[in-house]
Formats: C-alpha cells, sequence, structure tokens
C-alpha cells in the first residue's frame, strides 16, 4: 500500500519505459545483464579426480561461477573433449582424463592455466 492510496493525491504506478499505467504496460521484464571477469585475470586449475567404479573426471576449478559463464564454458569445453560433464557448485566437471586438452582450450580463451596432478 503506497503513501497516497484512498486520497485524492494517489496516483497510479506508470512504468518507466512507456510511460503507460502498469496494469496496462506490455513492456517486457527488464534482465539485468550480468558482468563477467576479463579471463585474463584468472586462473584456472585443472586437477584429475576418481570417483565411484574408478570413472575419472577432469575438474576445472578456482573459478566463480557468479563470475563466469559457466554454462557456455562447459558446452563448449564437452565440444572440443568429445565427452559429457556438468557444473558443480565453483567447478566443471568433464569426464575422462583431458587436462591437457582443457588446458590448452582455456588458453585459447584467454584464462591463465595451472595443471594439478
Amino acid at each position: 500500500m503506497s503513501l497516497f492510496a484512498g486520497t485524492k493525491f494517489y496516483q497510479e504506478p506508470k512504468c518507466d519505459r512507456c510511460g503507460l499505467l502498469e496494469t496496462e504496460c506490455q513492456c517486457p521484464p527488464v534482465v539485468p545483464e550480468r558482468e563477467l571477469v576479463d579471463p585474463n585475470k584468472q586462473t584456472a586449475r585443472i586437477r584429475k579426480e576418481k570417483r565411484k567404479k574408478g570413472k575419472t573426471v577432469t575438474v576445472i576449478g578456482g573459478l566463480m561461477a557468479e563470475d563466469n559463464d559457466f554454462p557456455k564454458l562447459l558446452k563448449l569445453l564437452k565440444n572440443k573433449c568429445g565427452s559429457g560433464g556438468s557444473i558443480q557448485d565453483d567447478s566443471i566437471e568433464i569426464q575422462g582424463d583431458c587436462r591437457d586438452q582443457v588446458a590448452m582450450h582455456l588458453r585459447e580463451i584467454g584464462f591463465k592455466t595451472k595443471i594439478d596432478s
């Protein structure tokens, strides 16, 4: 409820973009663009981990999910490595031992890389 609701001074809220009443406005909702951090300022730490039943995954850590477009990066790495993968918290997992391939492709994008054993 607004301050002047029910008085003669009350004005219904209007859209900032089109000027129509908010109930009549047809403008699409505003989606703010995220600020992505420059890849040159980040270091990706790449390591190999063992999973259940002897499965091996390549884990890319050291990158913040809020500062990067993880779904786009995951798709690119999966295509380049020819394997599956997923996003887990603040890391990306690629199926298999693809540390060298992942490091090479991340360097092409502009990331600094460090391969942990």
